[in-house]
């Protein structure tokens, strides 16, 4: 019999329940947590593996560490600092052909949000950096510094659905261009003098962050191209991917790449008569997204715009999306 670690009073992750019920932890499979974080959801797979194996990966550094140290006293878990968009290269690069599950929670942690160094909270100053790996790339400040008010107002309507979008992106780069969008603070200043007739801070604050967080770090794009190009060809029949989303846009992603998946796919001769049609790729099992409970919502008000999408592989799909 496999031992199991006691639980302990660690920050326990959204959804954690639905989420290793819709996975369905099979104890000899081979499972891959896209999102490791602080370990939360891997230490709940773990505990249900007797022989199996899991892939932790994350693109933070700081949570990679905190993970580690965490899912140290399981050894068939192993925890890369990685970006999950690599995930075909890491299975081949170990050897793994197909595995049994998949579980990415989208978005920024609260471990990220509660650090002002970070830079992704509006109610703490900070440099404005928003990098989930703060080793790569271009920080929010830089990013910024090279847009123009059309692509900024694009940003915010498309990522954040913030309606004064044009009036908000003059205000933040006119900031920018004079030199005084380097902290949280002055992204968060920005806001408020662009919409100066709103008293206290105004709900945009909010969504502008998440905007300028979810395109520093090209949130969209990945989730979907890792989903459709990677995730679901590399599931073993009857294999699953759980997927937990806190972004209406993260959460259309996923269900119309599961809808996809879903549907037969027709292919036709030059000519414009159907040569053959191919199976579905996979089965939609969440025809409505899962949500927290009140209780949860209570617990961690973070969790209320949670919701979890399941999809599994079908035994004799077609190989592609």
């Amino acid at each position: 019999m496999c031992s199991r670690r006691p639980p302990e009073a660690v920050h326990t992750p959204v959804l954690a329940g639905p989420a290793l019920e819709w996975l369905r932890v099979r104890p000899q499979g081979t499972y891959v947590d896209c999102t490791a974080g602080a370990g939360g959801h891997a230490e709940a797979i773990a505990r249900q593996l007797c022989g199996g194996r899991l892939i932790a990966l994350d693109r933070d550094p700081e949570a990679v560490e905190r993970a580690r140290e965490r899912l140290a006293v399981y050894p068939t878990v192993q925890v890369f600092h990685r970006n999950y968009d690599e995930l075909a290269q890491i299975l081949a690069e170990l050897g793994i052909r197909h595995i049994e599950g998949v579980l990415i929670d989208a978005g920024v942690s609260s471990m990220q949000l509660d650090d002002p160094a970070r830079g992704f909270s509006f109610q703490q100053d900070g440099p404005l950096d928003m990098r989930m790996d703060p080793t790569s790339g271009l920080s929010a400040a830089e990013r910024l510094a090279q847009m123009n008010e059309g692509e900024l107002a694009r940003v915010l309507r498309d990522y954040g659905d913030v309606g004064p979008a044009q009036r908000i992106a003059r205000g933040i780069l006119g900031r920018a261009r004079a030199g005084r969008l380097s902290t949280t603070k002055d992204l968060r200043d920005a806001v408020a003098e662009a919409l100066s007739f709103v008293r206290g801070v105004p709900d945009e604050t909010r969504t502008v962050f998440q905007a300028i967080r979810i395109l520093v770090n090209d949130e969209l794009r990945r989730l979907e191209a890792v989903l459709r190009g990677q995730i679901l060809p590399a599931l073993s029949p009857e294999g699953r991917v759980v997927v937990i989303t806190f972004h209406s846009g993260e959460d259309r992603i996923v269900k119309n790449v599961f809808r996809d998946a879903s549907r037969p796919r027709r292919l036709f001769r030059p000519d414009g008569r159907l040569e053959r049609e191919e199976p579905p790729m996979a089965a939609v099992l969440t025809p409505k997204p899962i949500e927290p409970d009140e209780a949860e919502c209570r617990a961690n008000p973070r969790a209320k715009s949670a919701k979890l999408r399941a999809a599994e592989r079908l035994s004799g799909g077609r190989e592609e999306l």
